[in-house]
């Protein structure tokens, strides 16, 4: 039985031959897996901590920076614009989950890191998900995720060299 969502992103190539439209054929297909996987993560993430998957990517990249990231730079590696990050980090900070400091080398500047909390809640948190995404592509063999990562970099490396900024 396929997923409604994959059928209803790729429907508008479904009658095209095989071989037409390879492209675009590519790029849904990559979204609409892009879309499964990320809402089952979600779901699972908010059934088992009553977390958001934009909470746990802020605490993510806390996590792998201890010393702290200033908002400026978090909101870069998120995506996201500087409000959507004030946000974020702000309910964090109330639940105590986040420090907020003054940057000592720019006193308009803040930096944000994880609190002692918040270091122990996004390990469970992350443990939890990496057991969740090996659920999930517990049906692909060594040999078959070995090619997606490769085939997966040549279409990155594509995609960068022919972008347009």
């Amino acid at each position: 039985m396929r997923d409604p969502e994959v059928n209803d992103l790729e429907t508008s190539v479904r009658n095209v031959p095989a071989g037409g439209k390879r492209e675009l054929r590519l790029w849904l297909r990559l979204l609409s897996t892009a879309n499964l996987v990320s809402g089952q993560i979600r779901r699972n993430l908010r059934a088992h901590f009553d977390v958001t998957l934009p909470r746990f990517d802020l605490m993510a990249q806390l996590y792998r920076e201890p010393n702290g990231l200033r908002l400026s730079e978090l909101s870069r590696r998120m995506m996201v614009s500087n409000g959507n990050v004030t946000g974020l980090v702000e309910r964090l900070v109330q639940e105590g989950l986040v420090l907020r400091e003054t940057d000592p080398d720019d006193r308009r500047a803040f930096v944000v890191r994880l609190s002692k909390e918040g270091n122990a809640r996004f390990t469970r948190f992350a443990e939890e998900n990496e057991r969740f995404i090996v659920t999930l592509f517990q049906s692909l063999d060594r040999a078959t995720m070995d090619a997606l990562m490769d085939n997966l970099e040549k279409l990155k490396t594509s995609a960068r060299r022919n972008a347009t900024d």
